[in-house]
């Protein structure tokens, strides 16, 4: 795989490979080191590619979450028991609808059920239920059915369901709004039309710490859950040594935060020690980066000067008087560099670098409406090579897939029938897919309340569906009509 990026990365001329932001799958970590090596013969491969591999956060996050509600409470398994026999017949639906109706509940919302590839519909799930829990209770005082199905049904083997209890609701609204913290945070670091690196690293920091508290929670339930997630967290980022440090640079490169901020966030979360360590290699890491742009840099201009060279005449031998006055201008220019070499020596000229002076101002305002590239545009004069080094780290993705696909952890294995496909009705598809997720729909679609049904169809292999606006078109194509469709 390796070899095919770097062919593709040489036949289309793309000759600026910053970062490579994949997921947690222990093949990607070795086509990452092969790809590093395609990038070193290149000679494009920056820092030796030591940032080059950048783990998908959203992948990472849906694992913690995912480790946290391996052990689902019972709580959680009545809830959604008592979802799964309303829906199961268009009867059940009329009469909880009723019960809703005597309720007086305002909502043209309904039922969802959770699906087990998909952690965000188990939130889902939770929190449109909460929403019903009235006509729950109305329901189930007045069909025999719901307790009866409760009692007969199994969260494992041997253990019965129960009846939903008043105490069952109120665990279940403590954990919904516990994950709904990282619900919303997967969908803001999922995001692909703003910048997310800045963020990345004070967001791993602040759900370090929450962690924590919730361990030392009285709630036992919330508590287990923390402690699992906290396991799996720790596998990922709880060594500071294995982190890439470009998590961290982002966060410094962006004038609200800078130095500071990075500094007491590695000691809430590694403590004083461990903390003040990694805060001065990534000092040291940064300052070797910015010397590579340096660097760089300095060949352009050095190009560009040997140009500038280059066009002039000099076939006369020769000089007029207005060209022995250029001339002595030169020298006097280059008099006034010594003498600008002899103060830098004796302290009467500012010697820091750009990285240097940035870090020594003051950090700007955090509002909601602070724009980063905004400001290194508008600074790019103060700071022309960091600029350049701002513009490519915080451009760096820290998820490698979108906000609808981050909470999913089924397979994304192309099978016999999907790969049968034609070229033409995979676009037909890959568009369809762009415009249902295009931002400026009128009315935008919502899938919430048919995940289970979505997460069985996308099993069938016979079935292909689209949804469409407000309409859903289902068809069965036969697979020897697409084989001999063509192309």
């Amino acid at each position: 795989m390796a070899n095919g990026i770097g062919r593709c990365l040489r036949e289309w001329g793309i000759n600026k490979s910053f970062t490579v932001t994949v997921d947690n799958a222990s093949s990607n970590d070795v086509t990452v080191k092969e790809l590093s090596k395609q990038l070193t013969k290149m000679g494009t491969n920056l820092m030796n590619g030591t940032h080059l591999h950048v783990r998908c956060m959203a992948h990472i996050m849906n694992f913690v979450v995912q480790n946290g509600l391996k052990e689902s409470s019972v709580s959680i398994e009545r809830v959604r028991h008592a979802v799964r026999y309303v829906r199961q017949s268009p009867a059940r639906l009329k009469r909880f609808q009723e019960c809703f109706d005597a309720e007086q509940l305002n909502s043209k919302k309904t039922l969802c059920l959770d699906v087990p590839t998909r952690w965000n519909s188990t939130y889902l799930m939770l929190r449109r239920a909460i929403e019903f829990e009235s006509a729950f209770s109305h329901y189930a005082s007045s069909e025999i059915g719901l307790r009866h199905y409760l009692e007969h049904s199994y969260i494992d083997v041997g253990i019965p369901t129960g009846e939903l209890l008043s105490s069952d609701w109120d665990n279940v609204k403590r954990i919904t709004k516990f994950l709904e913290i990282f619900y919303l945070l997967t969908l803001k670091i999922s995001g692909s039309r703003y910048v997310t690196s800045n963020i990345h690293f004070l967001e791993i920091c602040a759900v370090a710490v929450y962690l924590k508290q919730l361990i030392a929670n009285e709630d036992i339930v919330l508590s287990e859950m923390a402690k699992n997630m906290k396991e799996k967290f720790d596998k990922y980022w709880g060594d500071p040594g294995k982190m890439n440090k470009i998590i961290f640079i982002s966060c410094i490169l962006d004038p609200r935060y800078k130095i500071e901020s990075v500094g007491f966030a590695l000691v809430k979360m590694f403590g004083v020690d461990p903390g003040a360590t990694i805060q001065a290699e990534v000092t040291k890491y940064m300052t070797s980066l910015f010397s590579e742009y340096v660097k760089s840099s300095s060949k352009s201009v050095v190009l560009a000067s040997s140009s500038d060279c280059s066009s002039l005449d000099t076939s006369s031998s020769g000089l007029s008087g207005s060209q022995a006055s250029t001339q002595n201008i030169g020298l006097l220019e280059s008099l006034m560099q010594d003498i600008k070499k002899y103060k830098s020596g004796s302290g009467g000229v500012d010697t820091r670098t750009e990285l240097d002076k940035y870090l020594g101002e003051e950090t700007e305002d955090d509002t909601k409406e602070f724009d980063v590239l905004l400001w290194w545009k508008l600074n790019s004069p103060r700071f022309p090579i960091l600029a350049e080094m701002a513009r490519d780290v915080l451009a760096v993705l820290v998820s490698s897939v979108a906000s609808e696909c981050a909470f999913s952890t089924g397979g994304r294995l192309l099978d016999s029938f999907r790969s049968s496909l034609t070229p033409k009705l995979v676009q037909a598809l890959v568009c369809l897919q762009d415009w249902l997720r295009n931002e400026k729909l009128k009315q935008p679609i919502s899938v919430e309340e048919d995940l289970d049904k979505i997460e069985q169809l996308e099993q069938d292999n016979n079935i292909v569906t689209i949804f469409v606006a407000e309409r859903r078109l289902l068809f069965e194509p036969e697979r020897e009509e697409i084989a001999q469709e063509p192309t």
